[in-house]
């Protein structure tokens, strides 16, 4: 897949970056060679492999799907500039 000098500008205008005509022919160069690469992973027959979600066999920790507040409200609060039970206090910034 060819990437063109053209799409590079495209891209740098999209992400408000400023490139130059040299770096818009290295970067076309670049990633016309990454897509090559991405094309050949194609390729590749996975039509037997099995999707997992890590490469070693483990069961996932359970525990107990309770509703808490963590008990720790004093302590997060605690450095604070201003809290007010147990709650942080912020400067009112709406309807001003």
């Amino acid at each position: 897949m060819s990437f063109s000098a053209a799409d590079v500008a495209k891209i740098a205008k999209l992400a408000r970056i400023k490139v130059t005509d040299e770096e818009k022919q290295a970067l076309s160069q670049q990633i016309g060679s990454i897509l090559q690469f991405v094309e050949q992973l194609n390729e590749v027959d996975t039509g037997e492999a099995a999707t997992v979600a890590s490469v070693i066999e483990q069961p996932l920790p359970w525990r107990a799907d309770a509703v808490t507040d963590g008990g720790k409200a004093q302590e997060i609060t605690r450095n604070a500039p201003a809290s007010e039970y147990d709650c942080f206090v912020v400067p009112k910034v709406i309807g001003e």
